[in-house]
């Protein structure tokens, strides 16, 4: 190891004595270590200050996602007038908290996050397994700037208050003239 050290270039010397030689400073070790860690550090810390983040990957683990129930949408876009056409079909396996009452009309808000959103909603249907809205909503905007953005659809209550059970979303990246059909997952509101 010695004659290597000798014969290695002036850079790479510090580089081995730092990395390998016992008996360098252990100072130096540390702030290599400490340089390495701080990049798992810091992407957890993220993760920490999206608790719902966390817990939601908690639940998806325990194969209890369903408790939240899930969104049935379609989406279309139509070029040649420049209409996006959004379909709210279902909601199944909804829950709720008991404090939201025990059959809460329910009704799906949408939001389209431009950078004026535009927002719509569904009518108010009584809660149960299978809540069917069959609601189609037309806007007419250019494909280019719904592709750089997301639809965000909020599940609320109407009655006895207004509250907001659950939420999903869906980049609208693919958006095409071909209709495509999508379930998503609702999880709980964000704080």
């Amino acid at each position: 190891v010695s004659d290597l050290r000798a014969s290695a270039l002036p850079g790479s010397l510090d580089v081995s004595r730092s990395m390998f030689d016992l008996r360098s400073p252990p100072h130096r070790f540390v702030k290599r270590y400490d340089s390495v860690s701080s990049v798992p550090s810091s992407t957890s810390s993220r993760k920490d200050s999206q608790g719902s983040n966390r817990s939601l990957d908690t639940i998806t683990l325990s194969g209890d996602e369903r408790d939240f129930g899930r969104l049935n949408v379609k989406l279309c876009y139509v070029p040649s007038v420049e209409q996006i056409w959004i379909t709210v079909l279902h909601c199944k396996d909804l829950s709720w908290p008991p404090s939201f009452g025990e059959n809460p009309h329910i009704c799906v808000k949408g939001i389209l996050t431009l950078p004026k959103p535009v927002h719509f909603k569904s009518s108010a249907k009584e809660a149960c397994n299978d809540i069917e809205f069959m609601e189609t909503f037309v806007f007419a905007i250019k494909l280019q700037s719904l592709q750089a953005v997301r639809l965000v659809f909020k599940i609320q209550t109407q009655t006895p208050r207004k509250k907001t059970i659950g939420e999903c979303s869906l980049a609208l990246r693919e958006l095409s003239s071909q209709e495509s059909n999508h379930w998503l997952d609702i999880s709980p509101p964000s704080k």
